[in-house]
């Protein structure tokens, strides 16, 4: 049964706390012991023209329940999508563009490219337009969804407060497009009548033409001032709506046309002063190890966080264009046998933002970073640490009746994208090119040197041979301990390579045989059973029956790790912890 059909059986509150995935006792208590008036935090936020926008934030609690509705009514819209389009829906068929899956400013903004007249209308106090009442009746009368009554007061309860949608909860926006969907329509249905294009992303409307006079049958303008055709008035006036006036405005083709936020007179993209300023910010970051931002209360001092979000966005544009490119993208560009290096395919944004992310993690990293040979590792790693950290307070603060465990060190998550932009991917051969590659893309910075090391763990065996080679071939190379040649790193606790970057090798077994990660957890961890199957030990593994690294990772080790015994993977701990200490003597 659809997750729709579903819904519009349900007619008490425990089954749609199943169908949402939580207990009935939480929706109750959130709903009814705590109430959904106490859980939520008011702040502003400032706007891009001047003044705030108020939001509120849902606790922890409340904000989960009203995620998990969120997810709900988005599995239904896709449901309903579904049945309308059959197939091929995308972006394309969307009329809504914000908060929808395969949506966002870049699909809004394409679909008003290469138009000669662009018209942006911002709708008044738009969250607010939608009441308690509103909610639950659409809920009710809507023919997609026809909910029992006391279904849609409950979703109502979750999703509604102080007799509003509130700016700030994860299911508001999702409940203001199905809400809106129709006049959606009926817009979508006006442009199409004057030779218009229709979107929308929340409360910003745009209406795109390629006519060389934009119909004034939709809005007009005289003397300077904007005067709203009479059919568009009245199906937003219809609707509940009012339009904010001073935000109204028509761009020309010989102009520079924008749709939230990007520019779309050929394609989407930042304006150019907002890819300055952040190029002009990552500058002086890797000069002086700070920078400054404008604002209109003044220069204050930037927020490294800040800047990587402006950063991902510009590069989630970037992305996004490649993707759009005719012929197909350049099998080089994404990577296929290619090998590590990949500098030479970078745009100059994805340069810079390549610059940034070796800054931030390698160079002023807060925290010791971890690299692995794989994700499998990293949860290896992260939950022993998490069991064992009352005995390592440099790799994690256990948590405690006052305080949540925390940990103090952090990880590097591979992706196709740390592989393009970083040459990172995990596996020995990536690391052997970061090893050889580390101290060139150090000289880089200026700014006040590292406070934290870059750890490379690796596996203490074949696959690591050609890191090992390489290293003994550095100068600036030491083993330790001191009594360990370089010649003999596969015998060192751990070495230190050049500047904040160390290697730590899985201890040798008692044999003094190569081992890896997964052979330090004792024999009765790696025999445990997951749907039949077993890790096995390492002379016995059979990749094609036994349990894969993935597996046994998440289903043994990171699930059972409250009943596992890891005393075993402390003489790896130790090496980390003696690399980290080391850094703190030299810095």
């Amino acid at each position: 049964m659809s997750k729709l059909e579903a819904l519009k059986q349900i007619t008490t509150k425990p089954r749609l706390a199943a169908l949402l995935g939580v207990k009935v006792q939480t929706l109750t208590h959130v709903l009814y012991i705590l109430k959904p008036s106490t859980q939520y935090t008011g702040f502003t936020i400032p706007k891009k023209n001047g003044g705030t926008r108020s939001i509120l934030s849902p606790s922890d609690k409340l904000k989960s329940l009203q995620s998990s509705l969120s997810n709900l009514l988005l599995d239904c819209i896709d449901e309903i999508n579904e049945t309308k389009h059959k197939k091929n829906y995308r972006y394309k068929h969307a009329l809504s563009h914000g908060f929808v899956r395969e949506c966002s400013i870049m699909t809004n903004a394409l679909m008003h490219l290469n138009k000669k007249n662009v018209l942006n209308i911002d709708l008044k106090d738009f969250f607010d337009s939608f009441n308690f009442g509103r909610v639950r009746g659409f809920f009710i009368k809507n023919n997609h969804f026809k909910l029992d009554p006391h279904i849609a007061t409950v979703i109502a309860q979750i999703a509604c407060y102080e007799n509003k949608l509130p700016q700030g909860s994860p299911c508001s926006p999702v409940i203001t497009n199905l809400i809106t969907h129709s006049l959606d329509i009926r817009l979508a249905s006006l442009a199409k009548k004057y030779s218009c294009t229709y979107s929308r992303y929340a409360d910003d409307m745009t209406f795109s033409t390629r006519e060389s006079v934009f119909p004034r049958q939709i809005m007009g303008q005289e003397e300077g001032q904007f005067i709203i055709g009479k059919e568009l008035k009245s199906e937003i006036e219809r609707a509940g709506f009012s339009i904010h006036d001073k935000k109204t405005r028509i761009q020309y083709k010989d102009s520079r046309q924008d749709v939230t936020g990007l520019i779309v007179n050929k394609k989407p993209n930042v304006k150019k002063e907002y890819w300055r300023t952040v190029k002009s910010q990552c500058h002086l970051l890797f000069q002086t190890g700070a920078f400054i931002k404008k604002t209109v209360n003044g220069d204050v001092e930037g927020n490294i966080n800040e800047l990587n979000g402006q950063l991902n966005f510009i590069d989630q544009v970037d992305r996004f264009n490649r993707s759009r490119e005719k012929p197909p993208l350049n099998p080089i560009y994404q990577l296929q046998n290619h090998g590590q290096n990949t500098t030479s395919l970078l745009s100059g944004r994805e340069k810079t933002f390549s610059q940034f992310l070796f800054y931030r993690l390698f160079y002023a990293n807060i925290k010791p970073t971890i690299l692995c040979e794989g994700k499998t590792d990293n949860i290896y790693l992260k939950s022993v640490i998490s069991i064992l950290a009352e005995h390592y307070p440099k790799l994690a603060n256990p948590k405690t009746k006052k305080n949540p465990y925390e940990l103090l060190i952090q990880f590097v998550e591979y992706s196709k994208r740390s592989r393009f932009l970083l040459q990172l991917y995990g596996g020995a051969s990536y690391l052997n090119y970061f090893v050889s590659q580390f101290d060139k893309h150090y000289r880089h910075y200026k700014a006040p040197t590292p406070q934290q090391p870059v750890i490379i763990v690796l596996d203490n065996d074949s696959g690591s041979s050609s890191i090992v080679t390489k290293l003994k071939a550095l100068d600036s190379v030491k083993a330790y301990p001191a009594t360990v040649k370089k010649e003999d790193c596969a015998k060192a606790d751990f070495i230190h390579v050049v500047h904040n970057l160390y290697i730590v090798l899985t201890p040798l077994n008692a044999k003094n045989e190569p081992t890896d990660i997964e052979s330090l957890f004792d024999d009765s961890i790696r025999l445990k059973q997951h749907d039949g199957k077993c890790f096995n030990t390492r002379d016995k593994r059979d990749e094609k029956v036994d349990l894969s690294k993935d597996a046994f990772a998440n289903h043994i080790i990171n699930a059972q790790k409250n009943t596992l015994n890891f005393d075993t993977l402390k003489p790896l701990l130790d090496r980390v912890v003696a690399a980290i200490s080391h850094y703190d003597s030299i810095k």
